[in-house]
């Protein structure tokens, strides 16, 4: 699985929670927030597993996965806020120096 990929998924979990705060908040439409409920509790397990193996292939690094799998419990949008920075990161971080490591 690639990073762009896990992007977009973590992008289309986010939209399903935000969907299912809406269906809740407005207390309208039981039966399609039950399916989104669903759909939310089971795209965070597939997504924490992806996630695990992406960080066991160095596709994202241990942070993200920390991210999307532990505060992803709490809430969603911070495996997607992760993405974004993570995407963003490596543009700021090469103009930094490296060290060699000892």
């Amino acid at each position: 699985m690639s990073f762009r990929t896990l992007k977009y998924l973590s992008f289309v979990h986010s939209a399903i929670y935000t969907a299912l705060l809406v269906i809740a908040i407005a207390g309208v439409l039981d039966d399609v927030k039950y399916v989104l409920g669903w759909a939310h509790g089971i795209g965070w397990i597939v997504m924490s597993l992806l996630c695990v193996d992406a960080v066991r292939r160095r596709v994202i690094p241990l942070w993200l996965g920390v991210m999307v799998a532990v505060v992803g419990g709490v809430g969603p949008f911070a495996g997607t806020i992760g993405f974004v920075y993570a995407e963003r990161r490596p543009r700021a971080a090469s103009r930094i120096p490296q060290r060699d490591m000892v």
